[in-house]
């Protein structure tokens, strides 16, 4: 039978891969304490620096797709004010006549 394939969460990958780039742990230290292959810790490291700009990216993507929900919802607000105010006239112009 072959070896089971271990998975690991992102969270751990990213732990891992921070010691590696900050240098809080050596390179080996770490192969060794987590059981791990250089190429998949190599891996690892290429993938995060590959994928970080995306992560800054996609914020500023879910920036203006907030900041345009907020404005549709700032319109709404108007619209029922102004909506407001017009019942709370009525409603006076017909409690006089």
């Amino acid at each position: 039978m072959g070896k089971r394939r271990r998975s690991f969460s992102p969270e751990f990958k990213f732990q891992v891969v921070m010691d590696v780039l900050t240098g809080r742990k050596r390179r080996v230290q770490i192969l060794r304490e987590h059981q791990l292959s250089d190429s998949t810790l190599e891996r690892w490291c290429q993938q995060f620096q590959e994928r970080g700009p995306r992560m800054f990216a996609s914020e500023s993507r879910l920036n203006s797709g907030e900041d345009e929900r907020v404005a549709e919802l700032e319109r709404v607000i108007g619209r029922l004010t102004v909506e407001l105010e017009a019942s709370k006239k009525a409603s006076s112009w017909l409690k006089s006549h």
